[in-house]
């Protein structure tokens, strides 16, 4: 079975798409169901998760085949990323008193957008 690249990076950037889309609608949902405040935390949960997902996918090209020798550095920032990732919450929740549950729910965006993802390959089989 030969591996279709195209259709990964379609996938790829469809779900960069649904990431975009997700976290402005729920941004904009939030400010108009729970204020400016809530869709705050919600919008930087999302930016958070949306650097984790771009982390994730150059650790991934840099370890998979074809990829150029591996640096310690990706490696170390791929360690560092929880690390950077929580400073991020507390400075969130404690520093600016947001929301913690809009924060979670903005790092939950990435998969919402697999999910819509899937669905979108489920329709139109692609």
């Amino acid at each position: 079975m030969e591996v279709d690249s195209e259709f990964y990076e379609r996938a790829l950037a469809r779900t960069r798409r649904h990431m975009l889309f997700l976290g402005a609608a729920g941004t904009l949902a939030a400010v108009f169901f729970k204020g400016w405040v809530f869709a705050i935390a919600f919008l930087l949960g999302a930016v958070a998760s949306w650097f984790n997902f771009s982390w994730l996918h150059q650790a991934v090209e840099a370890m998979g085949p074809g990829a150029r020798p591996t640096r310690k550095r990706v490696f170390v920032f791929l360690a560092l990323r929880y690390l950077l990732l929580g400073a991020g919450a507390y400075v969130i929740v404690k520093i600016f008193d947001m929301n913690a549950i809009a924060a979670l729910c903005g790092l939950f965006v990435p998969v919402a957008a697999v999910i819509v993802e899937i669905l979108y390959e489920l329709v139109h089989g692609t």
